[in-house]
C-alpha cells in the first residue's frame, strides 16, 4: 500500500482494521489513509494527523502489552484453552478465584515459577505464563479473577456447546455441562419446517386499527398451523420513534431491548374490564371514525395510529396505577424487578417526550445521565413502564399459541439501532460515534451503502462481557422459536463508514467471531430456539466456516439462483431457511415482470443501459423457466407465471432445507415492494398494507391449496 505508511498499517492492524478487501464488484480495495485515520480516532487512538502515528502506535503496543490476559475466552463444550497470562513479573503466587454463573465458586493458587512459560509480549523481556482452566465446565458465563504481585484481571469464560440448538430435543439446561448439550438431531429434531411471512404492520383484519396487531399475528399463526405450518415470520417488532424523531423502519429501532406498543390490541388488556374511561373511549363515535379512516388507507399512518392507541392505553395505565388488582400489581412488580433496564428506559422515553427532541439536543447533564424525577412527567414514565409489561404479556400469549404446532414465532434481530436510540444514549462507550455501519460498493449500489446507525465497538463489547448482545438476544428469544440474525457477517466483520466521507471510503472492522458465536449458542440452547444467519451479499469465507461449525442455518433465496444460463435450480442446503425472496427484494411477480428494474431506473440506481441489460437478463430467465414447464402448463402469460411459481415453491418444499418460508404476498401476485433498499423518503418503505385482508386471503382457494401443497411436499421430503 504505497500511499499508506507501514506504521499506520501496523496501527490499523492492532485495532482490528482490515487493510484490504474485495468489494461486491470483485475489485481489490485498499483502505486509504484518510479513512484509516478517521476510524482509528473513533476507536480511541490519540492522533490528529499522520505525524501522530508513531506515538499512537507506541501507545497501542504498550496498551496491548500491559494486558494481563484477553478479556474473554471460549470454552467449547466445557473445555477452555489454556490462558496466556503476562504480569510482567517472573515470580510470585498466582491467586485464582473462579465464579461460575450458577453461584458455585472455585479457588486455587499457583506458583508462577511452576507454570509453563510462553514468549514475552512484544516490547517486554519477561516471559508470560500458561494457566490451565478446569475442564467440564457447565454451560454459561463464568468469571475468573486472577491476582499476582498487586496486579489483577477478570476474564469472562464463555462455556458453550459447539453446535447451536437445532431442534426440539437435546436441550442443555442452565445447570448442565456445556458438553452435555449434544446435537439436537434425535428423532423429530430435524423435521422439515415451513411457515409464512408477512410484516405485522401490513397484516389487515376486520378488527385491526389500520395496522396489524398481536391478535392478528396470533390469528395468522393459528391459521398457518391449521394448514400444517409451524412457523410465522415477521419483521422486527421493537420499540420505535413515532413522534420525534419519526422513524418507522423496523431496522432502525429506538431500542433492541424493548417492544413496540403500536402492535398492542387494547381490547385484550385486562385493565379494560375495570376502566370505564377507556370503555367509553373505545365506544365513542369519534374513535370509531378515526379507526375507519386508518383502515381505509393503503399505507400505515404510524403517527396518527400511535396517537389514537395511546389515548386508550394512557387511560388503562392510569386506571391500573390508581387501583391495581392485587394479582395484577404483583405481576407488574415482578416484571419490572426482572428487568432492571426498564426503569431507565421509561425515564428516557418520558424525558424525550417532555422535551420533544432527540437526546443529542439535551443539555449535557441529561445527555450523560443519570436522569432525575424533575426531568420527566411521572404519568409518561409510568405509562412506558406499564405498556412494556402489557406488550410483553401479549407477545408471550401469542408466542405460546404459535408454539403449539412448531417453533412458532420467527423473529428478526436487526443489525443496529437508530442513532438517537435509548441504547446509544445508555451505552455511549459501546457505540462508535462519527461512524456508520454500511456495505462496500456492489452491482446495485455502486457507491456503497451508508445505513446511518453507529456500529458497536469490538473491544468494548468484549470488555463489557457481551452483556448488551446477550440482553438483546434474550429479549427476543424469550418468545421466539427461531431468530434471524440480520447481516450475520457482523459476527466476523462490519463495514464502517466515516461520517461525511461516503460509503466507498469505508473499511472493515473485525469482531471476535468465536466469542459471539458462543453467546449465540448458549442463548439458543437456553431458550430452545433455532438461529438463522442472514448471509446474503458479500460473505467472507470465515463466516461460512463459523456457521458450518456451529450449525447455524443460512439463507437460500431462489431469486438469486435464477440465472439465464442455468440448467436446473440449485438445491437448497439442508442447513438453510429457503424462500423465494426477502423483504428487501421484489415480490416474485414483480421480479418476473421486471417491475423492480423500472423502480430502480427511476431512482437512479440503474442507467438506461444497465436497465436494458437487466431486462434482457430477465427475459432469458423467463424463457428458460417457461421452457422447463410441461406443455399443458404453457399458454398465456398468467398461466406460465402460475406454473413457474408453483414449480419454484415445489422446488423449495421438496428440498432438504430445514425450513421453507412462503411470502404470502407472492400467493396473490403482489408487485409492489415492502422496501426498496437505499431509499428513505423516495418510497413508502415499511408502510404498505397487504392488498388482501386476513379474512380474504385465508379463505382464498388458491392461497389455501398452495400452502396445503407445500405442507404435503414438506412432509414427503422427510423421507
Amino acid at each position: 500500500m504505497a500511499d499508506v505508511g507501514h506504521e499506520l498499517q501496523e496501527l490499523a492492524r492492532l485495532y482490528g482494521i482490515q487493510l484490504a478487501y474485495q468489494d461486491g464488484l470483485g475489485r481489490h480495495v485498499e483502505a486509504g489513509q484518510d479513512s484509516l485515520l478517521a476510524v482509528l480516532r473513533a476507536l480511541g487512538a490519540n492522533l490528529d494527523s499522520l505525524d501522530d502515528v508513531p506515538e499512537a502506535l507506541r501507545e497501542r503496543r504498550e496498551e496491548l502489552a500491559g494486558r494481563i490476559a484477553e478479556p474473554a475466552v471460549v470454552a467449547w463444550d466445557g473445555r477452555a484453552p489454556a490462558l496466556e497470562l503476562r504480569f510482567g513479573v517472573e515470580s510470585g503466587s498466582l491467586s485464582c478465584r473462579f465464579n461460575l454463573e450458577g453461584g458455585e465458586r472455585w479457588a486455587w493458587d499457583r506458583d508462577l515459577a511452576s507454570m509453563p512459560a510462553i514468549a514475552p509480549a512484544p516490547g517486554s523481556s519477561v516471559p508470560g505464563r500458561r494457566l490451565d482452566i478446569p475442564e467440564n465446565l457447565p454451560m454459561g458465563y463464568h468469571r475468573l479473577r486472577i491476582e499476582v504481585a498487586g496486579k489483577s484481571a477478570t476474564i469472562l469464560v464463555i462455556s458453550a456447546p459447539t453446535r447451536a440448538y437445532a431442534g426440539n430435543t437435546g436441550h442443555a439446561g442452565d445447570t448442565g455441562h456445556a458438553g452435555d448439550a449434544g446435537h439436537a438431531g434425535d428423532a423429530g429434531a430435524d423435521a422439515p419446517l415451513w411457515g409464512v411471512f408477512l410484516p405485522l404492520y401490513a397484516l389487515q383484519s376486520k378488527n385491526s386499527w389500520g395496522a396489524g396487531d398481536f391478535s392478528d399475528l396470533e390469528a395468522l399463526a393459528a391459521w398457518t398451523a391449521s394448514l400444517g405450518g409451524g412457523v410465522v415470520a415477521t419483521l422486527p417488532m421493537l420499540a420505535s420513534f413515532l413522534d420525534e424523531p419519526f422513524e418507522p423502519s423496523p431496522y432502525a429501532p429506538a431500542s433492541r431491548l424493548f417492544w413496540n406498543e403500536l402492535y398492542l390490541d387494547p381490547r385484550r388488556v385486562p385493565e379494560l374490564e375495570t376502566c370505564p374511561e377507556a370503555q367509553r373511549l373505545l365506544a365513542s363515535p369519534e374513535l370509531k371514525r378515526e379507526i375507519e379512516a386508518l383502515r381505509a388507507g393503503s399505507t400505515v399512518d404510524y403517527g396518527r395510529l400511535m396517537t389514537l392507541k395511546r389515548r386508550v392505553l394512557e387511560e388503562l395505565a392510569r386506571s391500573f396505577f390508581e387501583e391495581p388488582a392485587p394479582d395484577r400489581r404483583d405481576a407488574y412488580r415482578a416484571f419490572v424487578a426482572a428487568r432492571p433496564e426498564l426503569e431507565t428506559y421509561a425515564a428516557f422515553r418520558a424525558v424525550a417526550e417532555r422535551r420533544g427532541e432527540s437526546w443529542q439536543s439535551w443539555p449535557e447533564r441529561l445527555r450523560e445521565g443519570p436522569l432525575a424525577p424533575a426531568d420527566w412527567d411521572e404519568d409518561d414514565r409510568r405509562y412506558h413502564l406499564w405498556v412494556q409489561w402489557i406488550t410483553d404479556e401479549q407477545v408471550a400469549s401469542m408466542a405460546r399459541e404459535a408454539r403449539r404446532r412448531g417453533p412458532g414465532l420467527y423473529l428478526d434481530l436487526p443489525l443496529g439501532v437508530h442513532g438517537s436510540s435509548y441504547d446509544v444514549w445508555r451505552y455511549p462507550d459501546l457505540f462508535v460515534q462519527g461512524m456508520s455501519a454500511g456495505a462496500p460498493p456492489d452491482s446495485l449500489f455502486t457507491l456503497g451503502q451508508d445505513w446511518g446507525f453507529p456500529p458497536l465497538h469490538p473491544e468494548r463489547l468484549r470488555e463489557h462481557g457481551y452483556d448488551y448482545l446477550i440482553e438483546s438476544l434474550r429479549h427476543h428469544l424469550r418468545h421466539a422459536g427461531l431468530l434471524r440474525i440480520d447481516h450475520v457477517m457482523q459476527l466476523y466483520r462490519l463495514f464502517w463508514v466515516p461520517r461525511g466521507m461516503g460509503a466507498a471510503a469505508g473499511v472493515y472492522l473485525h469482531y471476535n467471531v468465536e466469542e459471539m458465536c458462543a453467546v449465540l449458542s448458549i442463548e439458543s440452547h437456553r431458550q430452545k430456539a433455532i438461529v438463522v444467519g442472514e448471509n446474503l451479499g458479500t460473505v467472507p469465507p470465515e463466516i461460512g466456516v463459523a456457521m458450518d461449525r456451529h450449525e447455524l442455518l443460512g439463507m437460500y433465496v431462489l431469486q438469486y439462483e435464477m440465472q439465464p444460463g442455468y440448467s436446473d435450480l440449485r438445491q437448497p442446503p439442508a442447513r438453510s431457511a429457503a424462500s423465494l425472496n426477502t423483504h428487501d427484494m421484489p415480490t416474485f411477480r414483480a421480479y418476473w415482470e421486471g417491475k423492480d428494474v423500472e423502480i430502480l431506473r427511476g431512482l437512479g440506481f440503474f442507467n438506461d443501459q444497465q436497465a436494458q441489460e437487466e431486462r434482457d437478463r430477465r427475459a432469458q430467465v423467463r424463457q428458460r423457466m417457461a421452457e422447463a414447464l410441461p406443455p399443458e402448463e404453457r399458454g398465456d402469460e398468467n398461466k406460465v407465471y402460475a406454473g413457474v411459481l408453483r414449480r419454484c415453491l415445489d422446488h423449495l418444499a421438496s428440498s432438504p432445507a430445514r425450513m421453507v418460508l412462503v411470502n404470502l404476498e407472492d400467493l396473490w401476485g403482489e408487485t409492489e415492494p415492502q422496501n426498496v433498499p437505499g431509499t428513505h423518503l423516495e418510497r413508502p418503505n415499511w408502510r404498505r398494507k397487504a392488498r388482501l385482508s386476513f379474512e380474504d386471503f385465508s379463505t382464498r382457494p388458491e392461497v389455501v391449496e398452495t400452502l396445503r401443497r407445500v405442507d404435503r411436499l414438506r412432509k414427503a421430503s422427510r423421507g
